[in-house]
């Protein structure tokens, strides 16, 4: 039977709208309406709006506003850096280093670049699921123009040593190109060791449909997408206002209250792993090192993840087997499969992410669906 109690484990896929945030927005979808590049009352009040929510991010970034460039979401950001700096930069050479555990949005930007003569190595991480910075320098070569790698996963949570990667990329004439999705609102940003970056505002207490790009003064780099003339010619299209205020708001919200929420959220999953762990045999926790505050990545021996997802779904709790962008694939999770897990480990992993919201109570319900769904499979 179907629960009616339900239990949210899957803030790495999304978050909620934070109330103070959404509060911002809404005016901007009604009396506030102009489009922001219009050359009259009504568009000056929203450009002065988006210009206010650019500096606002900026001071949050440690950056300048003319490095932060506004798009839809992540994806585009990713998709805007990697290949806008690449195409731009051909001339120095065709090589791009990617770290094998990167978003699909990462992955398949630099794999768009082989039509136009790229080569692409990608570079395996631990055990643990962290990329070292000797593995990116070994893979590097003399024209090698670009390396992309994670600020932290999205699956098991790791962070990664981006400013010893920086360092090595630096020494050898290279950009790096960093997805910070996962980490934004969560780890410092403020003059982040990378030359360009990508933000959501959906995983920081934002509104969907909301992303950045911010790449460094100085880098070269063209833009992807044609269009008009917003964002300084990089990036054509109407400015989604609502969202960019949420996105600024919420950005600034979550740093503020970042060592807090990440002390509370950690020792619930922290609590939620132990009883996992102890409380259910051939069990094991993916990824090691340090790890965002929110992120469990656990495997079930003698099990399929899709079908403990499904089944607590059922049973009232929402989590996944890993990138939401990834739903529906049949193939094991390329994350897991880089650190060097079998495959029975990495079918039977399970991405359980706590946000703000949850509670104690939320982490007692939540086991106890997982001990019946567990005994139920393996039965």
């Amino acid at each position: 039977m179907q629960s009616t109690e339900r239990v949210y484990l899957d803030h790495a896929a999304t978050t909620p709208v934070d109330g103070g945030v959404l509060n911002d927005m809404l005016p901007y979808f009604s009396e506030l309406f102009g489009n922001s590049s219009s050359q009259h009352f009504f568009g000056r009040q929203t450009a002065n709006a988006v210009t206010a929510a650019r500096d606002k991010m900026a001071v949050a970034l440690g950056i300048s506003p003319a490095e932060l460039y506004f798009t839809c979401g992540g994806t585009e950001a990713d998709n805007l850096g990697i290949k806008g700096i690449c195409l731009a930069n051909a001339d120095r050479g065709r090589h791009v280093v990617i770290s094998a555990i990167e978003h699909p949005a990462v992955i398949e930007s630099a794999n768009d670049l082989k039509k136009y003569g790229f080569e692409v190595t990608f570079v395996n991480p631990d055990g643990r699921g962290v990329i070292s910075p000797q593995a990116i320098a070994d893979a590097m070569r003399q024209d090698t123009v670009l390396v992309a790698a994670m600020s932290a996963n999205n699956e098991t949570g790791v962070i990664q040593p981006i400013a010893d990667i920086y360092s090595e990329v630096k020494a050898r004439g290279a950009y790096l190109w960093c997805d910070c999705v996962q980490s934004a609102g969560v780890l410092p940003l403020s003059r982040f060791p990378a030359d360009g970056y990508a933000l959501s505002a959906h995983k920081f207490y934002g509104p969907k449909g909301a992303g950045a790009a911010c790449i460094k003064k100085g880098v070269r780099f063209v833009r992807h997408m044609s269009g008009g003339h917003q964002e300084r010619g990089m990036r054509g299209g109407t400015l989604n206002t609502p969202a960019i205020i949420g996105m600024s708001h919420a950005l600034s919200l979550s740093l503020s209250r970042a060592a807090e929420d990440g002390e509370r959220i950690a020792r619930l999953r922290d609590e939620f792993e132990r009883r996992v762990i102890s409380q259910i045999d051939g069990t094991a926790v993916n990824g090691g090192g340090e790890r965002l505050p929110s992120v469990a990545n656990i495997s079930f021996d003698g099990c399929d993840g899709q079908n403990i997802v499904f089944l607590l779904d059922l049973n009232g709790v929402a989590c996944s087997t890993g990138a939401a962008c990834s739903s529906g694939a049949t193939t094991p999770s390329h994350v897991l499969t880089a650190m060097g897990l079998d495959e029975s480990r990495v079918r039977s992993a399970v991405r359980f992410s706590f946000g703000r919201n949850n509670t104690a109570a939320d982490v007692d319900f939540a086991v106890e669906a997982i001990k019946k769904v567990v005994r139920a499979i393996r039965g």
